[in-house]
């Protein structure tokens, strides 16, 4: 029923918990099923340079939560806000279509971080 990959990050997974004193702090959930997933993050010149995660909910939101940490590494606001469901989806190898919600969670904490991040630069201004 999963993948390799997805198993994987669920058994191993990469930028669990939550950091100290983070630059942004955001929460997402899905209401329908009841997953959460909250971001935290230190930016360094406009950019993710340290995040960690933490998911309530099911198998494949564990692990897409570890997956999208690894896609957001280092990238500035505008990277952040192109990466799309397919690329969280291919990031643990497919979802079936049971499982295709734990993409548009991770999508729905990537627009809550990039929307952060735009009020952090905002306030440096």
């Amino acid at each position: 029923m999963y993948s390799e990959r997805l198993l994987d990050h669920f058994q191993n997974p990469r930028n669990a918990g939550e950091l100290d004193h983070p630059d942004i702090k955001v929460e997402v959930s899905n209401p329908v099923c009841g997953d959460t997933l909250r971001l935290t993050a230190r930016l360094e010149g406009g950019r993710l340079a340290e995040i960690r995660y933490l998911t309530r909910g099911c198998t494949a939101s564990i692990a897409v939560g570890s997956a999208l940490t690894v896609l957001l590494d280092g990238k500035s606001g505008p990277e952040a806000a192109t990466i799309t469901r397919y690329q969280v989806e291919e990031a643990v190898g497919g979802l079936s279509n049971e499982s295709k919600h734990a993409a548009v969670l991770a999508l729905d904490g990537v627009k809550a971080l990039v929307g952060q991040m735009r009020e952090e630069k905002l306030g440096q201004a």
